[in-house]
């Protein structure tokens, strides 16, 4: 069952910014609506309105929605057409494939003056001797019925004969309603004996099953093996039981009405909860894989399911993981370790137990561009490690390596040798020389030579100094 709701209507009006209070058109068709509710407050400046292929039984809180000019309530539950008075601004109403069984109840649409189309095609109340004629003389201000536009000679012959057709109608309309007192009772009926066999069945035996085998002891029943039937078994047992039930209500025959349609939604979503329920025991969360042992043993695992080659040479060990080629390289990744490597490929792992011992810290890892396939080089250190017992190589720590190393250039160190004769300590009294202090010469003066002197002579072209 659907409701109205606020979610409901912000999620239909992405055309107008996800805003509902100004919301002119909506559409809420085949949502499972049983009751309309919310929209006369939230939306009151709607002017298209589409509730169609829903489960509506009846029209109500529509008559605040003055500026409503369309509305479609097709293939919904309406018996009665009623509540519309408020909606002045109507011009066209579509009730197709309802239960309109009352078609005395169109006289509530003379207050909408601005209706001109209506459709009514597929209610029991269109298959009525003279149902065009009624509705016609009855409604003055259409234009178009059921897609079909009334001429005026039309309008006039239904008003002429409205008095003859009147009371013609209303027979009609006390058969339909007793017919449908009785499609009630029976539904109603049904739908009682239906509580009572799921009543019984959720009664009966601990599997499911009835059991009558009296002479079975009581030391057999309280046995675990005889209480609890096999997972399997049971989940057969209840699939099969839940195909042939379905299979029986398609094809039991059954009328078309209000309740015929109710009780089809309320199958479908019996079969959509088994289904969820089903879905939701084969998505069981499985539990983590092993990958080390208890005892620190590193297991082989290809969850990823990829294939790859494993290259071991004399110096290093060579990892190709047939990667998908265009699978993001932040999905990988890649741990290595001295005994195995893992790597972890969207979030399954890739596990191997690698033949030797490696450094991780000189390992590299890279991805081809051609390929997409992951390349692992590991470089092996001085252990090999084999699947059983540890086999260690003739080769001398390193620790020993520097000893010997250093023992050997003892050996053979070689000192420097100074010729004695030649060694002499130097003397530091010389090595700064003071310099010898000379008393200061005062300046002699220049002589000026004067006009007296004998050695003067006076140039005339020598322009005086002053």
């Amino acid at each position: 069952m659907g409701w109205i709701t606020e979610d409901l209507i912000r999620r239909n009006a992405e055309h107008n910014d996800c805003v509902i209070f100004s919301l002119e058109e909506l559409s809420l068709h085949q949502q499972e609506i049983e009751r309309l509710e919310h929209i006369d407050k939230w939306c009151r400046d709607l002017k298209i309105l589409y509730l169609q292929n829903n489960l509506i039984g009846k029209i109500e809180n529509v008559s605040k929605l003055k500026k409503l000019e369309y509305l479609n309530l097709a293939l919904n539950n309406i018996e009665k057409i009623e509540n519309l008075e408020g909606c002045e601004e109507l011009a066209k109403l579509d009730l197709t494939v309802n239960f309109i069984g009352e078609l005395s109840s169109i006289k509530t649409l003379k207050h909408n003056i601005h209706l001109k189309e209506l459709f009514l095609m597929g209610n029991p109340c269109a298959f009525f001797d003279h149902y065009r004629e009624f509705v016609v003389a009855t409604l003055p201000q259409l234009k178009w019925l059921d897609g079909k536009e009334i001429e005026p000679s039309e309008r006039i012959k239904a008003l002429q004969e409205y008095s003859v057709i009147e009371p013609q109608i209303r027979e009609q309309e006390k058969d339909h309603c007793l017919k449908r007192a009785k499609l009630k009772e029976e539904a109603q009926r049904k739908h009682q004996e239906e509580d009572k066999n799921e009543d019984k069945r959720s009664n009966a035996g601990f599997d499911g099953r009835w059991y009558t085998d009296i002479n079975a002891t009581l030391s057999s029943l309280e046995s675990k093996d005889h209480l609890q039937a096999p997972d399997t078994e049971e989940h057969n047992t209840k699939k099969l039981d839940n195909s042939e039930d379905d299979l029986e209500f398609w094809n039991k025959p059954c009328l078309f009405t209000p309740e015929s349609r109710l009780e089809t939604l309320r199958h479908m979503e019996k079969q959509r909860k088994n289904q969820e329920k089903l879905s939701e025991r084969k998505k069981k969360v499985k539990p983590p894989r092993t990958l080390i042992t208890e005892d620190g043993k590193a297991l082989n695992v290809n969850e990823p399911k990829i294939d790859f080659s494993l290259k071991d040479n004399e110096k290093q060990i060579i990892l190709d993981l047939a990667v998908y080629r265009y699978m993001d390289t932040s999905l990988i990744n890649v741990d290595v370790q001295p005994t195995y490597v893992r790597v972890m490929i969207k979030g399954k792992p890739f596990q191997l137990v690698l033949p030797a011992e490696v450094k991780p810290d000189s390992s590299s890892a890279k991805r081809s561009q051609t390929t997409g396939h992951l390349v692992i080089c590991m470089p092996k250190v001085g252990e090999v490690i084999t699947g059983g017992q540890r086999a260690f190589t003739s080769v001398k720590s390193t620790l020993d390596r520097s000893r010997e190393h250093i023992n050997t250039r003892s050996k053979h160190m070689e000192k420097l040798e100074v010729d004695p004769s030649k060694h002499s300590f130097p003397d530091v009294t010389n090595i700064v020389q003071e310099k010898k202090h000379t008393p200061r010469r005062r300046p002699e003066p220049k002589i000026i030579p004067s006009e007296e002197d004998p050695t003067f002579e006076d140039n005339p072209e020598v322009p005086p100094l002053i």
